[in-house]
């Protein structure tokens, strides 16, 4: 199941999931949250980060990826940096417990990401993985 769901329900929606899922006996996931659920986005790009998405938005995405890291599903969680529209694929990832790199990331790189793992369900099973394009470290994206 590939999950890019999002509004302040998305607690509620992650329990749905779950559910749905253990009643269909299916149990490979790929979830889209957001970077910074975890406080993991260092400097002064995570104060920016927090300003625009603290009061409801970082809140309820940390609730609905706590829902999915206690299930007993296989999920991956994807935690994309800031989405571009550029017309490039280039990411890097970081795994849970390590400081988020860059600002941003292109919507054609957490698709790729996506495809690689629907192709192989087998990898980062367990994992939640923070997805940007090297080198665009900064403040803020280079859009804003």
């Amino acid at each position: 199941v590939y999950a890019n769901l999002g509004n302040k329900g998305i607690e509620d929606q992650a329990k749905s999931v779950v559910k749905a899922m253990d009643a269909a006996g299916v149990s490979r996931l790929i979830w889209i949250s957001t970077l910074g659920i975890y406080d993991e986005v260092p400097g002064a790009f995570g104060k920016w980060n927090h300003q625009m998405l603290d009061g409801g938005y970082l809140e309820t995405y940390a609730a609905a990826a706590k829902v999915i890291e206690n299930s007993d599903l296989k999920y991956t969680i994807i935690r994309p940096a800031w989405l571009s529209n550029k017309n490039i694929v280039s990411y890097e990832l970081t795994e849970k417990g390590e400081p988020f790199k860059g600002t941003e990331v292109s919507r054609r790189s957490i698709a790729d990401f996506v495809v690689k793992l629907i192709n192989d369900p087998s990898k980062h099973i367990g994992a939640s993985l923070g997805v940007d394009q090297p080198n665009t470290q900064g403040d803020k994206p280079s859009f804003y």
